[in-house]
């Protein structure tokens, strides 16, 4: 007896989702700040390989993950210049996630990463399509807000801006209400492209599907400074999509996944690292197989530690099917931290010397992240956190179990409370990170051995701030009173106690006749605060608050 077909997942096309992906994003910050270096092969380092390299060098024969000494034989005249310092990558990728933002009606844009940017736009292309004139399809206006009819840009909507797949041909059907949205979507993003280009000299990719997971697979599919758009009016167009994919192509399956799912389904071939080109193994091989269902792979990948219903993830993943939620924008970040990793380090001093390193780089990109400048009507603007992480974690590479697992990427942490002397915005970063190592970095990493010192090399390395808290408060409800900003705005609150001198009496009136002067002070209001006037400004303060005020008083002189 045959066995059942596995069922196949549900999918939703109620969403317009654009995935942006910055070309060759490292090597384009150079360019951008040397634009001579546009013109010639361009390669980053890092660690002693290239973590990218620009168009002209692929063209020559470079490629990215490769050893310089590789890349040079390959290219004799390739420039290298040093990636190490991530600072100018994680600015430049803030410009940009902001410029996107700011396109945001619904504020769900998720950056993934330095150069990766997820965008929910199904409001605003929904919007447009309530207002879509079928007359003049070639002159039509894309609006981008509400409130002003004006702002916007034309459009041709008799066809998909960029490339298409999933269909026979880019002819729009009109009658579909997704394949409207995907054409709005793809005009849309064809518009933000240009703007990033154009405002900002970065060129990019885009994929305009109805989920996160087919988003991004069509964004990879026709690189660099292209777009394309997934038209899945059938189940049929998103399975042959996907599955004409390498198993290590489709997101979020992972390596140990893939290992799992080519031993399981391609036993008879020498072992292959699922997450080279070499591997054969595709997503329709696996989706297609009669012993695969949602199931066996709850069997296959679950156990300790598995994610909980990683069967059912998996199988969707196959089909094409994401519900997951663009998240929506935070400009707070949950934690902070960097990492780096090594050939291997034996010694306290070797070690010392690249956590001071690495915190030099955390405490800078707090500064970064977390301090704003809070402008002052009274005086120059003050730099102050507007959140400060509670706790430091250190972590590195676990020991290994045997030989095989010496290459292992597991790692072990430790945690402690963060020390209150790294918020000083008035001593330098390097000074406060030496001291940051000596008094709560070090102390964490002899907690590996129980004091002693480390008995294996070490290969990772992650200092990380978390538990973030908004300033003003010990929790989030707290967001946003600060005591400063009390102190400056209670000029405006305590306005009308204002204490003033009464009026002179007209030589002409009776005895005990007052009149109110012009700003309506009145004496027999006099009493009305049980308090006394302030000595420097004037103003009747209760009592309850008059010593804050004198200290506001103060801190306006310091």
């Amino acid at each position: 007896m045959d066995r059942p077909a596995a069922k196949s997942p549900k999918r939703k096309d109620d969403r317009v989702i654009l995935q942006f992906d910055y070309d060759c994003f490292y090597a384009s910050v150079f360019e951008n700040q040397n634009p001579a270096l546009k013109s010639v092969p361009l390669g980053v380092r890092q660690k002693g390989i290239l973590a990218t390299c620009n168009y002209v060098a692929r063209a020559r024969g470079v490629s990215k993950l490769t050893q310089i000494s590789v890349a040079k034989k390959a290219c004799p005249e390739l420039v290298i210049v040093d990636g190490e310092d991530l600072t100018p990558f994680r600015d430049v990728s803030k410009k940009l996630y902001r410029l996107l933002k700011s396109h945001s009606w619904n504020g769900k844009v998720e950056r993934l990463g330095l150069d990766e940017v997820f965008m929910d736009v199904t409001d605003i292309v929904d919007y447009n399509i309530f207002f879509l004139n079928r007359a003049s399809l070639s002159t039509s206006f894309f609006c981008l807000s509400r409130n002003d009819p004006e702002q916007g840009f034309p459009c041709d909507l008799t066809h998909f801006a960029g490339c298409v797949e999933g269909a026979s041909s880019d002819t729009v059907d009109f009658d579909s209400p997704l394949c409207l949205r995907l054409l709005l979507g793809s005009h849309l993003a064809n518009y933000l492209r240009m703007k990033l280009e154009n405002d900002r000299g970065f060129t990019s990719t885009c994929g305009i599907a109805t989920n996160k997971l087919l988003s991004k697979l069509a964004g990879n599919r026709n690189k660099p400074r292209n777009q394309t758009t997934l038209l899945s009016l059938r189940d049929e167009d998103v399975t042959t999509f996907v599955d004409g994919h390498s198993l290590r192509q489709v997101p979020w399956i992972g390596y140990k996944t893939s290992k799992l799912l080519h031993s399981k389904l391609l036993p008879d071939l020498p072992p292959q690292d699922p997450m080279t080109p070499e591997c054969k193994l595709t997503a329709g091989d696996v989706r297609t197989h009669p012993e695969i269902s949602a199931a066996s792979l709850e069997v296959l990948l679950g156990g300790p530690g598995a994610e909980k219903g990683i069967g059912q993830r998996v199988w969707s993943l196959l089909h094409g099917v994401d519900d997951t939620e663009v998240k929506p924008a935070n400009d707070i970040p949950t934690q902070i931290s960097i990492e780096d990793t090594y050939r291997g380090l034996d010694g306290i001093g070797c070690i010392t010397d690249e956590l001071r390193k690495i915190a030099r780089s955390l405490l800078r990109r707090m500064r970064v992240d977390l301090v704003i400048d809070d402008e002052s009507p009274h005086k120059e603007a003050v730099r102050r956190w507007v959140a400060r992480p509670k706790t430091l974690r250190l972590s590195v590479n676990a020991p290994p179990t045997d030989k095989e697992e010496h290459h292992s990427f597991s790692r072990v942490s430790r945690s402690a409370p963060l020390p209150n002397f790294v918020f000083s915005l008035k001593e330098d970063v390097g000074e406060l990170a030496d001291r940051l190592v000596d008094e709560a970095v070090l102390p964490l990493l002899r907690k590996f051995q129980g004091g002693r010192e480390l008995t294996w090399e070490v290969s990772l390395l992650n200092i990380c701030v978390a538990n973030m808290v908004l300033a003003g408060s010990d929790d989030a409800s707290g967001s946003g009173r600060d005591i400063s900003v009390m102190f400056k705005t209670q000029d405006d609150v305590l306005r009308p106690f204002r204490v003033a001198p009464p009026p002179e009496k007209d030589k002409g009136a009776e005895s005990g006749e007052v009149e109110a002067d012009d700003d309506g002070w009145d004496p027999e209001w006099d009493g009305f605060i049980d308090g006394e006037p302030c000595s420097q400004c004037g103003y009747r303060i209760p009592y309850f608050a008059l010593a804050a005020h004198l200290r506001y008083h103060e801190l306006g002189d310091e």
